[in-house]
């Protein structure tokens, strides 16, 4: 079995993303939880302050012979508004930010590529704020958390 590789993600309620990334043929897990903060170990109730400096991600597991890095990146992009900053519909602050936490230099490079390629494409009229960052420590999201919408037999936040 070839080895996976992991892609990080935050798009705004991290609910949402892992839906969207779940349904993707290739991708083997996905983990809801809260990256890009200094508190150590932090709680749902710790990030929703927007103190923590924690965005809800998510973090997936993939094989790459299935879903390239590219095609990630692709459902990334058209699954939010990532000229909205600290913010994705209902939800605002810090934690629903706009970002993509980079695992290699090679997924730096595409990352960066791609958020370029987006901006001069003139699909959108405001400026691009996704934050391209350094995978930090990830820390999983309570249990409740994981699977949300699958386990309510929704497939939106909305």
């Amino acid at each position: 079995m070839p080895e996976t590789q992991k892609a990080t993600f935050a798009a705004g309620c991290f609910w949402g993303v892992e839906e969207t990334f779940r349904a993707i043929p290739g991708v083997t897990k996905t983990t809801v939880g809260y990256t890009g903060g200094s508190l150590e170990s932090p709680s749902y109730e710790d990030v929703c302050t927007g103190k923590t400096g924690h965005a809800e991600a998510v973090e997936i597991e993939f094989n790459p012979e299935q879903v390239s890095y590219d095609e990630l990146l692709q459902a990334f992009w058209s699954s939010h508004d990532p000229t909205q900053l600290n913010r994705q519909g209902p939800d605002t602050g810090t934690q629903y930010r706009s970002a993509i936490f980079f695992h290699s230099p090679e997924q730096e490079q595409k990352a960066r590529e791609s958020k370029k390629s987006l901006e001069s494409s003139g699909k959108f009229q405001k400026p691009i704020v996704t934050e391209i960052s350094p995978a930090a420590k990830f820390w999983p999201a309570e249990d409740y958390h994981q699977k949300y919408l699958q386990k309510k037999g929704e497939k939106t936040c909305q």
